[in-house]
């Protein structure tokens, strides 16, 4: 099963494990949901069933 980190974006662990691997070491994912959160397109409290 895996594991959700983006319920905006629908990312999971392994495609940011992925990710940094492909990037050596650094994650491109993460750096959208940075900058998406700061413009303003995240919407996470109503997207993740916790909502956070």
């Amino acid at each position: 099963m895996e594991n959700t980190i983006c319920y905006c974006f629908g990312y999971t662990e392994e495609d940011i494990a992925r990710d940094v691997e492909d990037n050596k070491g650094r994650s491109m994912i993460m750096e959208r949901i940075a900058s998406e959160k700061k413009s303003g397109g995240c919407n996470c409290g109503k997207n993740h069933p916790l909502g956070r």
